[in-house]
């Protein structure tokens, strides 16, 4: 075991997890909370590592994986910020300013969320010994992280899958002017977990596994499951987020997906899974950001 002191945060839109650790799997100490406005949030984080520098000595390299969009290219004026996102008192917020102020000796790591959890899931979870996979997270907004030949795709602006344009589904539906405020009916506005409380009145924890909704859901994340397997060919496509926590949903995409496809692919009877780490893919995965620092 190293001995070198890692630092952790998955930030999420809806929640922070914070936590330290010798070794990415083996999390010495954490915490979770809920996402507020930035000042509240960076208190909760300071203090947690404070009272953990104090047990466990100086936290060596930090990995921060976030919600989006942020600036994750270090040759752009805007690293380590946050962009032009749908999370109140957020967009415009030095994220790294932050960390630095924080941690002026600590090695750090910047990502997105999503690509956090795309590197855990690599190394320990769904898609150990693959080269090329995508981790989607369904919940509250969506989000993707492509990793091809081993490494997570980085790009400026990065990739945000949950604002691609899908085909609206053919019914009574059709109508739900969509929850994006950017984008109106894209896939985040017509399949997240917002979007499905916004259309149902209900959240989607509480609606039942006979709910028409669910048929739908799996239409538009289907619809999406064919794009990315156009474009990139991937070799697993995990589905995690707090709406996939109902399990019969991956069931209701794989049939809608291998229906739609039509033969035009073989071999996706296993493309899609879910996440073996469940909620602790993002904090695993920024530890491992923090390893490599």
């Amino acid at each position: 075991m190293s001995n070198r002191l890692l630092g952790a945060v998955e930030a999420g839109g809806t929640k922070m997890a914070c936590a330290v650790a010798r070794e990415p799997d083996k999390i010495l100490e954490e915490t979770r909370f809920p996402t507020s406005e930035p000042e509240g949030t960076f208190a909760q984080v300071d203090a947690f590592f404070t009272q953990a520098e104090a047990k466990h000595g100086r936290v060596d390299a930090l990995g921060y994986g976030t919600f989006g969009p942020a600036g994750v290219n270090p040759a752009e004026s805007t690293y380590g910020q946050i962009l032009k996102t749908p999370k109140d008192g957020w967009e415009g917020v030095d994220v790294l300013g932050f960390l630095r102020e924080k941690f002026p000796k600590t090695k750090l790591a910047f990502d997105t969320d999503v690509n956090a959890a795309a590197l855990g899931e690599g190394r320990y979870g769904a898609a150990q010994g693959l080269q090329d996979f995508i981790y989607i997270t369904v919940g509250t907004g969506i989000g993707g992280g492509v990793v091809i030949d081993g490494k997570p795709l980085h790009a400026q602006p990065h990739a945000e899958i949950g604002h691609m344009r899908v085909p609206l589904l053919e019914g009574e539906l059709d109508d739900f002017p969509g929850s994006c405020q950017f984008h109106g009916r894209c896939l985040e506005g017509l399949a997240s977990g917002t979007a499905i409380g916004a259309r149902w009145g209900i959240p989607a924890t509480e609606l039942p596994k006979d709910h028409p909704a669910w048929d739908l859901e799996a239409g538009y994340l289907a619809a999406m499951v064919q794009n990315l397997v156009a474009c990139f060919a991937p070799q697993k496509i995990i589905l995690g987020g707090g709406v996939m926590n109902q399990k019969f949903l991956l069931g209701k995409v794989k049939a809608r997906y291998l229906a739609e496809m039509a033969g035009y692919w073989s071999g996706h009877e296993d493309l899609l899974v879910l996440p073996e780490l469940g909620n602790q893919a993002g904090i695993t995965g920024a530890l491992i950001m923090a390893s490599s620092a």
